[in-house]
């Protein structure tokens, strides 16, 4: 997927580096004051505990961009990671200063999820 703008491209960048587990260079992307919050646990991490949650997540995970909308210094991904019998789904927001990541909020879910009782069969 060939992006050009500033947010999308570091998003991008990022995923790249996670996809490859490249841990030692996602700071290349990550603003030294970056906020990265979690929406569905409600955590908090600065760059370097973010770096810390990646590399030390078991197992081998595979990343599939599926979506990238990026205006500016703001970018939004849609993505799916998949790794061993578990497939999670994930919305990033990221905001951007200078193409580096100062802001991002994921809101991730598990894959293969039951609709509620109510929209079944709807």
């Amino acid at each position: 997927m060939a992006v050009h703008d500033e947010a999308a491209q570091a998003l991008s960048g990022l995923w790249e580096l996670i996809g490859s587990q490249q841990w030692d260079r996602i700071s290349d992307v990550l603003d030294p004051d970056v906020r990265i919050s979690y929406v569905h646990t409600g955590e908090v991490f600065d760059g370097e505990g973010f770096v810390r949650l990646n590399r030390e997540y078991p197992g081998t995970w595979h990343v599939d961009v599926l979506d990238m909308v990026g205006d500016g210094q703001r970018a939004v991904s849609r993505a799916r990671l998949r790794g061993g019998q578990e497939t999670y789904w994930v919305a990033s927001f990221a905001t951007t200063r200078d193409g580096r990541i100062t802001e991002l909020t994921e809101v991730w879910t598990d894959g293969g999820q039951e609709p509620p009782p109510s929209r079944r069969g709807s």
